[in-house]
């Protein structure tokens, strides 16, 4: 076990190098569209949370979703952040990047967790998932955001 987590950790530091970007438009409360340092753009899908549905044409407008979309646009859209992978996933099925994303030294996927515009997405395991897990708890408990306006469902 404990050469698992050392080969992760090398890798992660090969790999995991935060990095800057620039926040282009915000697509919904958990996917936006960042430019890279090297002026390429790049749709991020933020690691560990999930945000009510709002634009996916598939399925219906979610409770609270169009408050959290307008909360990461309010938080995010033009702003730069910093990106920061997992050593073991790059991408998801649609090809966005999958990034930890941190505005001002501030997680922004703990935050949004934390006042309830987003639920913790806990179906792929990562590195932060208990501590979103105890964000959305404390949230719930308080019936903050989502939790107080969409009921006490997860």
């Amino acid at each position: 076990m404990r050469l698992l987590a050392s080969l992760l950790l090398s890798l992660c530091l090969a790999s995991c190098a935060p990095t800057h970007a620039h926040v282009v438009s915000v697509t919904d409360g958990d996917t936006y569209v960042v430019r890279l340092q090297n002026g390429s753009q790049e749709h991020v899908r933020v690691i560990g949370i999930d945000t009510p549905e709002t634009v996916d044409p598939r399925k219906s407008v979610g409770c609270y979703g169009p408050e959290a979309s307008a909360e990461a646009k309010h938080l995010l859209t033009d702003k730069d952040v910093i990106l920061t992978s997992k050593p073991d996933e790059d991408r998801d099925k649609y090809h966005r990047l999958l990034r930890y994303v941190s505005l001002a030294g501030q997680d922004v996927g703990a935050l949004l967790i934390r006042q309830g515009f987003a639920r913790a997405y806990d179906y792929f395991p990562h590195p932060r998932l208990h501590q979103y897990d105890a964000l959305q708890a404390q949230a719930k408990a308080e019936g903050r955001g989502l939790w107080g306006a969409c009921g006490r469902k997860k």
